[in-house]
């Protein structure tokens, strides 16, 4: 019996911990870039089943084991938006923003321009280009993004100058799976080096949204709370079991 309380309580922390992960993506499913989530899990065989008449596999009790979380960078659908500083980025790369912490990689296109006329990302972060943040000037009209990042605009009261205001500095990642998500659709890259992806292309006047399935994770959420359940009525029923054999046991004449 404690063997079978053991082996379900493991899988109930599995459980727990591929709740928080569903749950999550369920909560970003309308987070512009997003990527969802998803858990790893493995048995753990151990030999616990000591009695000389337990043979071969039946000697080894199978526990549950939460062996990791990983990022499915499956790209998201496309949403044409107009707006001419928005990018959907086509391929596996992320554009690059500054924050106060360093360097950090987002594939949230949803760019704006603050009062000083730097492309930033929704929170506030300057978007890098290949020289550095990409600034605007007060005269600006016709921002156009090319397929490569440049990003060139009309200036002057005729709008017949056309200049280059910077270009997309667009990275990808040999191990992408070591990137941390930090909140507010960021991921750092500690011990893991950007590389230039010149292949990958942007698309203006449109966002990435997020690759979550609302009605698979929230099938998900429904499984993995019946199954939680029904753990829970075998352990209920197992502790039931124990407490009703050492009751009869007491009753047994000395």
């Amino acid at each position: 019996m404690e063997n079978a309380l053991l082996i379900g309580l493991s899988r109930q922390v599995a459980l727990e911990r591929q709740l928080d992960v569903v749950a999550n993506n369920v909560a970003n499913v309308n987070t512009n870039g997003f990527k969802a989530d998803r858990s790893l899990f493995e048995e753990y065989l151990m030999p616990g089943a000591h009695q000389d008449n337990f043979i071969g596999r039946d000697r080894r009790l199978s526990y549950v084991n939460d062996r990791a979380t990983f990022h499915d960078f499956t790209q998201g659908p496309s949403e044409q938006t107009r707006n001419p500083l928005d990018v959907a980025i086509d391929g596996d790369a992320f554009l690059v923003v500054q924050t106060p912490a360093g360097e950090r990689y987002t594939r949230d296109g949803g760019l704006q321009m603050n009062s000083s006329g730097q492309l930033v990302t929704a929170s506030g972060y300057p978007v890098l280009g290949n020289n550095g943040p990409i600034v605007f000037q007060q005269t600006d009209h016709d921002i156009t993004i090319s397929a490569d990042g440049t990003v060139t605009v009309l200036e002057g009261q005729n709008n017949t100058i056309d200049s280059i205001r910077g270009k997309l500095r667009l990275v990808s990642f040999p191990q992408a799976q070591k990137l941390v998500k930090e909140g507010s659709n960021l991921y750092s890259a500690d011990g893991v080096t950007p590389q230039p992806n010149p292949n990958a292309r942007v698309k203006q006047g449109f966002i990435e949204k997020s690759n979550v399935n609302a009605v698979t994770e929230m099938s998900r959420l429904i499984e993995i709370t019946r199954t939680y359940t029904q753990i829970s009525t075998m352990l209920q029923q197992e502790s039931d079991l124990r407490r009703t054999a050492i009751e009869k046991l007491a009753d047994v004449p000395a």
